[in-house]
């Protein structure tokens, strides 16, 4: 393993917190992701489902675990089942957990071979009355590719039509919304590899680079730095890319005078970090840059401001919105009729900034977690705004990382520089 896994205290808490909110006589179960194809014999890289990760740690495809609090045995009332490996699987693909590991990584002490499932599995569903499935229901999905979790789900409804069915995902997003210490310390590496990597591109940065060249020296300090990559694909966007919101091909020049954004993130551990700063490709921004860019510094601030415990994601952006109506006047982008004139469902400050300003953060980048619940000691946040102008191929989005704390904000990014004077001081030192 790539990344030093947090200690299996962490897992046996969450699986504890789980099942303390299950029905009596309830039965949960939750399957690994697949390995994905890419064509032919080819598959692309592993990435383990998050919500079993969450629970027990174990980063390895074939994975399965089961939790029934109300077991009579009370050694098999959290089993994991694992790949069996084999001298010809550790030829060809490398060392697989060994029942030993898995148990010292998750604290589970009950580990079976996966081709021990189904009779295991019959054994315990003579006893339950409830049985809780695991889906995807962030409301942004889009799933168009039948996961694991969904086959197991309707094997099981057709082997056991008679149990009674309940969803996992809202006691997930419940418990996953606040993150432990743990979780924060590995969300802070990430970030923190983030930094390092942002300062390496400063000193790289010059016109001419193509925006691949920068995001290949964004991955060699990441993989450098015992991540396995990105957190997402990252946008690298030079002057009017910029105002391309999901800007992803990274192919093009960056020319004198213009403005990069860069939004990337490191993984480590499957946390994630998430950052946005633009700067300039000659080394210093224009007057009128740093005008836009001072604009959604502040902006930024006086969001960091009402990300505090009770507020709530709808509502805290409409506030954002009021700020940043004011400093688009300011710019001159806006004026006293288009504001007189607007209309209340789609304001006037959406033609310069179109998307919300912050999102749940964690083992997801879009982390789940209900919008509309209030905020909370132990949220991690984004923060972003950005005003992008495309008459003026210019886009600015400034984005950290924030936990809220009961005394305030722990800004995971800090040490990242965002003002503009140390932004030009190190690309010119």
């Amino acid at each position: 393993m790539r990344y030093t896994p947090p200690a299996k205290d962490l897992y046996i808490n969450n699986r504890k917190n789980f099942v303390n909110l299950l029905k009596p006589g309830s039965l949960a179960v939750f399957n690994s992701n697949d390995q994905m194809p890419t064509g032919a014999d080819g598959l692309m890289p592993f990435r383990q489902n998050n919500d079993l990760l969450y629970l027990c740690g174990i980063d390895q495809e074939e994975t399965i675990l089961v939790l029934f609090p109300d077991f009579y045995h009370k050694n098999q009332r959290e089993i994991l089942f694992i790949k069996e490996t084999s001298e010809l699987i550790a030829i060809w693909e490398g060392h697989k957990f060994t029942k030993e590991e898995a148990t010292e990584l998750s604290g589970i002490a009950e580990v079976y071979w996966l081709s021990e499932f189904p009779t295991v599995f019959n054994t315990l569903m003579a006893e339950a009355e409830y049985v809780y499935l695991n889906t995807n229901e962030h409301i942004r999905a889009v799933v168009e590719v039948e996961t694991r979790d969904a086959r197991f789900g309707k094997w099981c409804r057709e082997r056991y039509p008679y149990h009674k069915y309940e969803r996992s995902a809202p006691l997930l997003y419940q418990l996953r919304a606040i993150k432990s210490e743990e979780e924060i310390k590995m969300m802070q590496t990430a970030c923190d590899i983030t930094e390092k990597a942002f300062r390496r591109v400063l000193k790289f940065v010059r016109p001419g680079v193509m925006e691949y060249e920068i995001q290949a020296e964004f991955m060699h300090e990441f993989l450098n730095s015992r991540s396995r990559g990105f957190a997402y694909e990252p946008i690298i966007a030079s002057g009017f890319n910029a105002c391309v919101l999901h800007y992803i091909e990274n192919n093009d020049s960056c020319d004198e005078g213009e403005v990069i954004l860069l939004d990337v993130g490191a993984e480590y551990g499957n946390y994630n970090a998430d950052m946005t700063r633009c700067i300039p490709v000659s080394g210093r921004f224009s007057p009128r840059q740093k005008d836009v860019y001072n604009a959604v510094l502040r902006v930024k601030r006086a969001a960091e401001a009402m990300l505090v415990p009770g507020n709530v994601i709808p509502e805290y952006h409409e506030e954002v919105g009021k700020i940043m109506e004011s400093e688009l006047l300011g710019l001159g982008l806006l004026d006293k009729t288009d504001i007189k004139n607007q209309d209340p469902k789609n304001p006037a400050y959406k033609k310069y900034f179109m998307h919300g300003t912050s999102h749940h953060l964690g083992l997801d980048v879009h982390d789940v977690g209900n919008i509309y619940r209030k905020f909370e000691e132990g949220m991690v946040f984004t923060c972003e705004p950005g005003i992008y102008i495309r008459e003026e191929n210019l886009g600015i989005r400034l984005e950290d990382n924030l936990v809220i704390r009961k005394d305030g904000l722990d800004n995971l990014m800090a040490n990242i520089p965002i003002e503009v004077e140390e932004i030009e001081e190190i690309m010119h030192a």
